[in-house]
């Protein structure tokens, strides 16, 4: 049996069946989104490319179904979740960035539309064939930032001096006046 993520059925097909398909792959196994790391990764020093960056884990879950009773509109709840490297835009290190997506898509043909639905993003398919590893690799590119960025200043090199200085400045103004208070004591002892 092939691997129920890179067969191609029309969205009924799939809904009729109310299949849930399992994810358990790779970065690598996504050829688009791979490129999108590579390039982002690439504006960084050879050594400084994290060597196993294709092969973190992508898991989750589709399952394809209606949307309504008269069993004429697909629908696909995923849920993925995937760790991928990034260059973080401010300090232009490499880090690991969490993705996770929950989605509800509602899979309709080219220029269809529907009302009523407002639980449901519409995904308009270009093809009368869908691919559920088509899904999931989109759905991981739109979650990826535009600007990837450490989430933690702590982590972010960038960020550290802005921080220190910070402190210098919040300590300065104290430290004139301790400084006019010990010489304050020293002349009245």
């Amino acid at each position: 049996m092939g691997n129920p993520l890179r067969e191609r059925r029309s969205a009924a097909e799939w809904a009729a069946g109310t299949q849930a398909v399992e994810i358990a792959g790779i970065i690598g196994d996504f050829d688009q989104l791979s490129s999108i790391i590579e390039a982002d990764l690439g504006v960084l020093e050879a050594d400084k490319i994290p060597a196993q960056w294709r092969d973190s884990p992508v898991t989750g879950r589709l399952e394809f179904g209606f949307a309504d009773a008269q069993q004429m509109l697909p629908v696909v709840d995923c849920r993925v979740t995937a760790t991928i490297d990034a260059t973080c835009q401010r300090c232009l290190e490499a880090f690991r960035l969490p993705l996770e997506v929950e989605e509800r898509l509602l899979l309709l043909g080219l220029e269809e539309t529907v009302d009523g639905y407002d639980d449901c993003e519409v995904w308009e398919l270009e093809d009368t064939l869908l691919r559920p590893q088509d899904i999931v690799e989109e759905l991981l590119i739109i979650a990826v930032p535009f600007a990837a960025m450490h989430t933690e200043s702590a982590a972010c090199r960038a960020l550290a001096p802005v921080a220190e200085q910070a402190a210098d400045e919040m300590t300065t103004p104290f430290a004139a006046l301790r400084e006019q208070m010990a010489k304050d004591n020293e002349g009245s002892g």
